[in-house]
């Protein structure tokens, strides 16, 4: 079995301007850090994201944005972010929100290789504008299209060399689903073990969706700032 671990000045060769980047996390857990500074150091630029929501200002995916490396976000929630927020106001951020569930679902039917999914969520809002609506036994529903991407971007707790993944609480929300709806995924890992070493229960993402591995070899001080958080709360 083939063993993905790279180095992390290699692990995103080939990223090129004008993507559409997946990357995971639930707020700042299960944010690939690490990966978002590689991207912002290759100097790709009007790339579109596709997260969760927008992290906070001067962190994770906020510093792409802030750097104008960013040109679109798909997302749920951006409100946490008072730069982006600005950004939007202001012409330079194109923002697409959908429902948070809907915006899963729509990347869980992307991996899943659907074309899109129904649904009658929020159809009596501002939702419906401009949604094709379709009548399905007397019930309408709008067309919610598929989401895809050419890279995700995947922080786990733990890996093994052929990419086997698991994750930690919140940070299984998007990341799994994500891993499964791009045409490249890059991973992150705290830990990386010998392949065979991970029970077959603890695998949340099999090693077949995976690309690259990139080991942290433990946790870098850039996730520590959830400490912080924690600390405060």
């Amino acid at each position: 079995m083939k063993d993905k671990t790279v180095t992390l000045d290699r692990a995103l060769d080939g990223v090129t301007d004008g993507m559409t980047v997946m990357v995971g996390g639930f707020g700042l857990p299960g944010t690939p850090l690490t990966l978002l500074q590689a991207l912002l150091d290759t100097g790709a630029k009007d790339l579109t994201l596709i997260k969760n929501e927008a992290n906070e200002a001067g962190m994770g995916v906020s510093l792409l944005i802030e750097a104008g490396r960013v040109s679109k976000m798909v997302l749920s929630h951006l409100g946490l972010n008072v730069r982006a927020v600005e950004m939007r106001n202001q012409g330079e951020l194109e923002v697409e929100f959908h429902p948070q569930g809907i915006l899963a679902e729509k990347i869980r039917a992307g991996g899943a290789g659907l074309p899109g999914l129904l649904s009658d969520i929020g159809i009596d809002t501002i939702i419906r504008e401009g949604k094709q609506i379709v009548t399905v036994n007397g019930r309408e529903a709008m067309v919610e299209p598929s989401l895809r991407a050419d890279l995700a971007l995947i922080h786990a707790a733990r890996a093994d060399r052929v990419g086997n993944l698991r994750y930690t609480r919140s940070a299984r929300n998007f990341n799994p689903l994500m891993a499964m709806a791009a045409d490249l995924v890059i991973a992150e890992a705290v830990e990386v073990v010998e392949t065979g070493a991970m029970d077959p229960d603890d695998v949340h993402t099999p090693g077949c969706f995976v690309d690259r591995l990139v080991d942290l070899g433990g946790l870098p001080d850039a996730y520590k700032v959830m400490e912080h958080h924690v600390a405060k709360a």
